[in-house]
This record gives C-alpha cells, sequence and structure tokens, in this order.
C-alpha cells in the first residue's frame, strides 16, 4: 500500500508532462523545433549537428532528463558553451521551468499544475465505479496504443537510416552482461512491465473464477509483455537510425531511456520528420494512454485494499466513490509539490527511492519466503492442482523456492552496494537533508514487514520459539481442506468446523 501510493504519486507527472507535451504539439510549428519561444536563451542554436551528443561524448557522462542543458561543455579551445538545443530548452524552461535546486521552489508552474488535475480527474472517472467499470475502460486504452504502436513502427521504416537503428537494437554487446547494473536495471523493468510485488496481480486476481486457467493467462501475459517491448524498441529504434543518419552520429550516442527517451530524444526525432506536428501528437497520445493503464492498476489496487478494511457495511458503491476520491486528491495535492520549479529534484528522489528496484525485491523476496517456505510450496502447488485441475510445470515450484529468493537477494545487495545519495547520476549534487528523505522513502515501505512481523509476536503468548512457530504455521479450516490435498508433507493446524466462528474471532 505504501509503495502504490507513493508510485501513484510521482508517476502521475509523467502523464501531466505527456498531456502538456501532446497539446503543445498541437500547432503547425513545434514549438521546440525553434528558438523564438520567450523561454528561449542566447545559447539556443537549430541545428542537424547533436549538440546534446556531442557534449555527452566531451564529458563521458550518460545522457540525464533533468541536466543536459546545465552541463558546460567546451567547443575545442574556445571558452564559449556549446549551444543547446531547443529540444532541451522546451523541456527544462519551457515544462518543468527547473530551478538550480531543491532548495529553491521556485513557485507552481501552473500549466504542468493544470495538466495534474485533469489527468488525476480522468483517472478517477475510470476507476471510481471499481474493476468492472475501469475494465470495459481499459478495453480502449490497452488495444489502442498497439494501434499508434503499428503506425509509429510503419513510419520508422521508411525513413532512411531505420535498418541502422534496428541491426543496434537487435545485436546486444555481451560484454555489457559482466556489469551488475545491466542485471539490475533488467530485473527492475520485468518488476514494473509485469506489476510484480506491487500487489496489483493478487487484487485483480481475486475478481477472477475459483476454476479460472490464470496459468494460461499468466504466460500469455509475459509473451505479450515480452513481445510489446520487442515491438516498441523497434518502433522507437527505427526512428533513431534516422535521427542518427540526420545528424551524422553514431546510434549509441543518441540512444537512451526513460523519461530522456520520453521527453527529449524522441522529441527531437520526431521533429526531424516529415508531418512532425502529427507524428508528436500521435506518439504523447500513446504514451498518455499506456500511463493510465498504470495509473488504473495502481488507484484501483490501493482503493480496493482501503474498501476491504472497512466494515462490511460500509463496502457500498457509494462509498467507494468517496473514498476514490477523497484518495484521489489527496494525492493530487501532494503531487502538487512536484509541478515547482523545484520539484523535478522532488521526482527524481520518488522516482529512485520509493518504488525502486531495491524496495520490490525485498518485497518479492518476504512474499516468496513467505509461499514457498512458511506456507509451503508443496501445499501451495497442491492448491493450484485444486483450482486448475492439473499439475503445473515444477520449475515454477523450484523458483518459488530456490531461484528467486537467491536472485532477488543477489540484486538486492548489489543496488544497495552501488546505491549513490549524492547526485543519483547527475551532475546536481544533492543536500543530506534531501538524501535522508530519498532514505527515508524506501526505509517507510521496506520496515513494514519487520513491523508487522514484531506486532504478530507481540500478540502472542510464549517463549520466542514457540511465537515463532505459531507465526509460521498455516492455519487451514479443516472443512474446506480439499481431497486432493497432501497435507503429510508439512504441519498444519486444522480448525474443526464447529470451532470455525470461534475461532475466526479470536483471529
Amino acid at each position: 500500500m505504501v509503495i502504490l501510493t507513493y508510485y501513484n504519486i510521482y508517476y502521475m507527472l509523467i502523464l501531466a508532462w505527456g498531456g502538456y507535451y501532446m497539446v503543445m504539439s498541437m500547432q503547425a510549428v513545434l514549438p521546440w523545433t525553434h528558438c523564438n519561444n520567450a523561454w528561449n536563451t542566447d545559447r539556443c542554436r537549430v541545428s542537424k549537428e547533436s549538440t546534446i551528443a556531442t557534449c555527452l561524448s566531451k564529458l563521458n557522462v550518460s545522457q540525464d532528463v533533468y541536466n543536459v542543458s546545465r552541463l558546460m561543455c567546451l567547443d575545442g579551445n574556445s571558452s564559449d558553451p556549446l549551444p543547446v538545443d531547443p529540444t532541451v530548452e522546451f523541456w527544462e524552461r519551457g515544462v518543468i521551468q527547473m530551478s538550480s535546486g531543491i532548495e529553491e521552489s521556485g513557485g507552481v508552474v501552473w500549466q504542468i499544475a493544470l495538466s495534474l488535475l485533469i489527468v488525476w480527474i480522468i483517472i478517477y472517472f475510470c476507476v471510481w465505479r471499481g474493476v468492472k467499470w475501469s475494465g470495459k475502460v481499459v478495453y480502449f486504452t490497452a488495444v489502442f496504443p498497439y494501434v499508434v504502436l503499428t503506425c509509429l513502427l510503419v513510419r520508422g521504416l521508411t525513413l532512411d537510416g531505420a535498418v541502422d537503428g534496428i541491426i543496434y537494437f537487435l545485436i546486444p554487446d555481451f560484454n555489457r552482461l559482466a556489469d551488475v547494473q545491466v542485471w539490475i536495471d533488467g530485473g527492475t523493468q520485468i518488476f514494473f512491465s509485469l506489476a510484480v510485488a506491487f500487489g496489483g496481480l493478487m487484487t485483480l486476481g481475486s475478481y477472477k473464477k475459483f476454476n479460472d486457467n490464470f496459468y494460461r493467462d499468466s504466460i500469455v501475459i509475459m509473451c505479450i509483455n515480452s513481445g510489446t517491448s520487442i515491438l516498441g524498441g523497434f518502433a522507437v529504434f527505427s526512428v533513431l537510425g534516422f535521427m542518427a543518419r540526420e545528424q551524422g552520429v553514431d546510434i549509441s550516442d543518441i540512444s537512451t531511456s526513460g523519461t530522456a527517451l520520453a521527453f527529449l530524444t524522441y522529441p527531437k526525432a520526431v521533429s526531424l520528420m516529415p508531418g512532425a506536428s502529427f507524428w508528436a501528437v500521435l506518439f504523447f497520445f500513446m504514451l498518455f494512454l499506456v500511463g493510465m493503464d498504470s495509473l488504473f492498476l495502481g488507484v484501483e489496487v490501493a482503493v480496493t485494499m482501503m474498501v476491504d478494511a472497512l466494515p462490511v457495511r460500509y463496502q457500498k458503491s457509494r462509498s467507494r466513490m468517496v473514498l476514490t476520491a477523497v484518495y484521489c486528491f489527496v494525492l493530487f495535492l501532494v503531487g502538487l509539490s512536484m509541478t515547482t520549479r523545484g520539484g523535478i529534484y522532488i521526482w527524481i528522489l520518488f522516482d529512485n527511492f520509493s518504488a525502486s528496484g531495491m524496495v520490490l525485491l525485498w518485497v518479492c523476496f518476504w512474499e516468496c519466503i513467505a509461499i514457498g517456505w512458511v506456507f509451503g510450496a508443496d501445499r501451495f502447488d497442491d492448491i493450484l492442482y485444486t483450482m486448475l485441475g492439473f499439475k503445473i510445470n515444477r520449475l515454477f515450484w523450484i523458483c518459488l523456492k530456490f531461484i528467486t529468493p537467491i536472485m532477488t537477494t543477489a540484486l538486492f545487495i548489489s543496488q544497495l552496494t552501488s546505491l549513490r545519495l549524492n547526485n543519483l547520476g547527475s551532475s546536481y549534487s544533492y543536500p543530506p537533508l534531501a538524501q535522508a528523505f530519498g532514505l527515508m522513502l524506501s526505509l517507510s515501505s521496506m520496515v513494514c514487514v519487520p513491523i508487522v512481523m514484531v506486532y504478530k509476536l507481540m500478540g502472542i503468548s510464549g517463549s520466542l520459539v514457540e511465537r515463532l512457530k505459531i507465526l509460521t504455521t498455516p492455519i487451514i479450516e479443516e472443512s474446506r481442506i480439499p481431497s486432493s490435498w497432501d497435507l503429510k508433507t508439512s504441519s498444519v493446524i486444522k480448525i474443526p468446523q464447529d470451532k470455525k466462528e470461534e475461532e475466526h474471532q479470536m483471529l
């Protein structure tokens, strides 16, 4: 619940930025293609030469969405800084209007604040009636992005240099496998794209029928997820290949990911294409819809958790609408802090710490321990057999009990040792108080596991060993144990039928 709330707060800013870009794209001339805007400086230059790539290659640093134009790169022996691309100035001075640091809030950027409000209102009316209503909305928001992606792919393949981009995308650099960060990034990407350890899969799965073939559905979803990544890779890198050919640079100098790709590199690439405004609107509309799908899940799961915690008499449709409205409004108020001129620095802290891969690895590890070792992988396998009517692949049992806990532990330790609190990969150094706030964001969700454990231990009498034994022994109602279960593999406390109500009250 804590992770989801943080995620909903900062991820909504991406939708607000994307929505603003989409509106600004509805012009005959894209505002980030020239230097005649009010926010442009004397350093702004429109050139086919990639000033961003040149600047970064001189400093040998990674491209970053929030500090590109702040890097004072020197051009040869000249003392003048390199010119700044209008795409960068549009982002930093026109959209987020970033200040010099997190200490300087600089007031709210009303355009982004208004965009954030509109996005929250849209999200609210998409989820206010529950999963059945939002499920109908998803038919459009989930399918239409594939139409847009296909259009972008077809257009990209017709551009000069598209083949170079696709070849760069398909041929891997196996030397990078020795870099731990590659494994961390890969694992984190899977966690986010499949919503692992967010609670969303379990919440939405609870609405399914008992005997639905969720095993088949899981495999289909994983294939669609990976297939979408490949399709998106073709669409993006075909355009990046065209951009590299147009600017006369190597594609490795302009290939980026995340917000840098969405709000710097791809808008720049689109501006070089014929009919730039149309393709820009199409791209940001797709980005908006994809983001909405993610927020549907986040808000739906969070509200469902709160509704389930209410007494039964309050679990009504009207109560859910009110609760959803309050939840969205509170998160909107918190998100306003990120619409200030210093808000991008707060957003970066949330992005790096609140729902980071380190936090999700921690949650996933304990989920595997709880199911694979406490409840028991064998008993869990029996449950799946009862629901599906057939035994699933034994590899799932091995992963649940051994492989996943080991890999999550290794990745967690690797990410912990490589954690950078000072500059977070940028040229800006965060003050100690901001670093402490970032750590608090991570710990505030991770600490829930030991806190609940201590709370449960204190509610049971006996020695520490006896308490741990009670807490790690599954309690199953005897009347609900299917005949197909083999409970001899591990201990279980059976609750007779006549003791069920009494035991439920005690629990």
